[in-house]
């Protein structure tokens, strides 16, 4: 069962962001974008409140995703990132992203910290930060 609303163009939005962000990360990374997305959604705190439906957290502007920003947002999903799109709309979680609210990609180690929010692993060269679940209670 589905943990946020997406219907069929809000599950090709989200692959092809996954897509974007992720695709020489392969499987495991496209699901990690996903779970950042889907909690983005859900959480409705911080940089992300009033950010309850799949176009505005794609697109959100400022603090959204580079892929979008920067301009490398143009190929359309293929069928494997619309299943995974679909794994983490139904509720899939992969650690460390599991909770997270942001990621990025730093030239050296992982700050314990970003803007306040913990480090909760690190998967290949990306960092993944998120929120205690007392500020955002809805991602936990």
């Amino acid at each position: 069962m589905a943990v946020i609303k997406a219907n069929s163009e809000d599950v090709k939005l989200l692959a092809r962001l996954m897509r974007a962000e992720a695709e020489g990360d392969l499987e495991q990374g496209m699901l990690m974008v996903g779970n950042v997305g889907v909690n983005r959604i859900l959480s409705n705190c911080l940089d992300f409140q009033g950010i309850r439906q799949m176009k505005q957290m794609v697109f959100q502007s400022p603090g959204g995703f580079e892929a979008t920003q920067k301009g490398y947002f143009y190929q359309k999903a293929r069928d494997k990132e619309i299943r995974l799109a679909q794994r983490v709309i139904n509720g899939e979680r992969v650690w460390p992203a599991s909770n997270a609210l942001w990621f990025f990609r730093p030239s050296g180690a992982c700050p314990a910290n970003w803007y306040n929010q913990r480090n909760t692993g690190r998967y290949k060269a990306h960092c993944f930060f998120a929120p205690t679940a007392q500020d955002c209670p809805a991602v936990y």
